[in-house]
C-alpha cells in the first residue's frame, strides 16, 4: 500500500451506536476511509466483497450470520482478502477463541481507547497481527485448554518441512516472545527471527503470526503449562 492510499475499512457491529461510533471515530484519521458498514456477518461478507477493505472490526455475537462464520468465509477468500480484527467485550470471551481459528488476525475490547483503536487498524493493515506477547501467554494457552484437537495429519506434515531452527522460532513465538525476546533467546539479530517467521508462514501456508500460534497449539507443538521451550 502506498504510503498516500487510505485503508479502506469496514465496521461490522449488529448495535448501531457501536457501529457508528466507531466509524465516525475511524473517520477522523486522514489515513483511513470506512468503506461500509453491516449490521449483522452475511451483510458483513457482502459489502466485503463489494468494496474489497483490507481491515474488518468485527463483532462476535449478531444475528443470522455472526462473526466468526463471517470471519471465516473472509479469511478464506484468498489473496486480497481483508484481514479481520475482532471487537468483544471481554478479553476472554469464548468466542475469540474460535474466531482466532476461523482466521481472525487479533482482537480488541471494545471499550478501547481511541488511540489504540487507530493503532491495531495500522497493524492490521500492515500483515502483522494484533496479540501482544503479553496477551499471547494468557490467551492462546487459555485458547488451547478450553479447544483441544487433535492435530490434523496435513498441519504434522507441514511442520515437518520446518527446519529445526524454524521450528524452535515457532515454539518461541507461540510461548508469547516477541521477536526481540526470541532474537535475544537464540543470540541473533531481529532481522533473523523475522526471516524465519516468515518463512515459516510461507512453509504452513499461514497469513500471520497469530495463525502461527494457534497451529503451534493444535498441532501440539506447544503444550499449554510446559513452559518456555529451551
Amino acid at each position: 500500500m502506498s504510503g498516500t492510499e487510505a485503508i479502506r475499512v469496514v465496521v461490522a457491529d449488529d448495535h448501531q451506536v457501536v457501529r457508528t461510533g466507531f466509524a465516525e471515530l475511524l473517520g477522523t484519521q486522514p489515513d483511513f476511509r470506512v468503506a461500509g458498514t453491516a449490521a449483522d456477518g452475511g451483510e458483513a461478507v457482502r459489502v466485503c466483497r463489494a468494496v474489497r477493505p483490507q481491515v474488518v472490526l468485527m463483532d462476535v455475537r449478531m444475528p443470522g450470520t455472526d462473526g466468526i462464520e463471517a470471519t471465516r468465509q473472509l479469511a478464506g477468500g484468498g489473496p486480497g482478502a481483508p484481514r479481520v480484527l475482532i471487537l468483544t467485550t471481554f478479553d476472554l470471551d469464548e468466542y475469540v477463541y474460535d474466531a482466532l481459528r476461523a482466521g481472525a488476525s487479533g482482537f480488541l475490547l471494545k471499550d478501547v481507547t481511541a488511540e489504540r483503536l487507530f493503532d491495531a487498524v495500522r497493524v492490521i493493515a500492515a500483515g502483522q497481527a494484533l496479540l501482544a506477547p503479553t496477551v499471547t501467554r494468557r490467551l492462546i494457552s487459555e485458547f488451547a485448554q478450553q479447544r483441544p484437537r487433535a492435530g490434523e495429519p496435513a498441519a504434522g506434515r507441514a511442520l515437518a518441512t520446518l527446519t529445526p531452527r524454524e521450528t524452535q522460532v515457532l515454539r518461541l513465538v507461540a510461548e508469547g516472545l516477541s521477536n526481540p525476546e526470541v532474537a535475544a533467546r537464540l543470540v541473533v539479530t531481529e532481522e533473523t527471527v523475522k526471516t524465519h517467521v516468515s518463512r515459516v508462514l510461507a512453509k504452513l501456508g499461514l497469513r500471520d503470526r497469530t495463525q502461527a500460534v494457534v497451529a503451534a497449539y493444535e498441532t501440539g507443538l506447544v503444550v499449554p503449562g510446559s513452559g518456555p521451550p529451551t
